[in-house]
């Protein structure tokens, strides 16, 4: 293990986008503390802060940015233009006590911001690969456990917790200290509230709070990611069909409507429910229609 710059140049790993060879390129810097593997590949522009840790089969794409103190481990790719803060940890073995140590990885894409403290753990024993997509925003004390599927456009809260592989939908938002058990699927645009809990699926577009109680549409991010007027009060509809009483899901699934009969978005409502196999979470007990809008 070389300390400091390596005595060869960085490379550009196979198969990374190559560039033409006069346009400039920003130069790679390296701490003297920082400690860099041999096998470490740094793209142009990365910039690798005092007292970071870069060990094992490492590529880093162009512009991130590991700020100091960051730690990345073992078979893992980070693309472009990241962000990590001081004692992010990534790569790390799982938090897994079937794991023997075998050639596990962490994939991250690009635009993503880690907060100090952030923790995203290489797959398990039994697993492969855990992904966080692009344009995250994880934010300080967030834990991506083993084998997690995270989307592109997500907010973890600060001192969320995804247990392992649990899948996060696009522009979904996971508020500060919710903890998420293993397997369950969070949907797209879905928003658990602080402190909140869930062991069952959270549908798309729906808000979670409590122990996985919805409590409607999350009306505010939809409206945010372009959805209509019509396509909203579809989903409002639905969601007061399905789940503004207790009631058999199967039942209110066939009362929606057949599947290439309704609105996109109720058809991916409709569909995500139906793939579920820890099962959804519950409407609320005693409500027998959505909570209202927030002004």
């Amino acid at each position: 293990m070389n300390r400091g710059p390596p005595t060869g140049k960085t490379s550009l790993g196979a198969g990374w986008p190559k560039t033409d060879d006069n346009a400039y390129k920003p130069p790679t810097l390296i701490h003297p503390t920082a400690v860099v593997g041999p096998e470490v590949e740094l793209s142009e522009g990365v910039e690798v802060g005092p007292f970071c840790l870069l060990r094992g089969k490492i590529r880093i794409g162009a512009g991130t940015r590991l700020i100091s103190h960051v730690a990345v481990f073992g078979d893992t790719e980070i693309g472009c233009n990241n962000v990590l803060h001081p004692f992010a940890v990534v790569g790390d073995e799982p938090q897994d006590i079937s794991y023997r140590g075998g050639p596990r990885r962490v994939r991250i894409g690009d635009r993503n911001v880690l907060r100090e403290g952030v923790t995203v753990h290489r797959g398990s024993e039994r697993g492969e690969v855990t992904v966080v997509g692009n344009d995250n925003f994880l934010m300080q004390n967030s834990h991506v456990a083993h084998d997690c599927r995270v989307g592109n456009s997500v907010i973890l809260g600060g001192g969320a917790l995804l247990a392992g592989w649990v899948e996060v939908g696009d522009m979904a938002l996971i508020s500060g200290n919710c903890v998420v058990h293993q397997f369950v699927r969070i949907g797209r645009l879905a928003l658990m509230r602080g402190l909140s809990r869930t062991s069952r699926d959270i549908p798309p577009f729906c808000v979670a709070d409590q122990t996985h109680t919805l409590r409607g549409i999350n009306v505010v991010g939809v409206r945010r990611a372009g959805f209509s007027a019509q396509s909203i009060a579809a989903l409002r509809r639905a969601f007061a069909l399905l789940f503004g009483t207790r009631r058999n899901l199967r039942i209110a699934l066939e009362q929606l409507g057949e599947p290439g009969g309704l609105a996109p978005e109720v058809e991916e409502l409709a569909a995500f429910i139906r793939s579920s196999r820890r099962g959804v979470a519950f409407g609320r007990k005693a409500a027998a229609r959505e909570e209202p809008e927030p002004a």
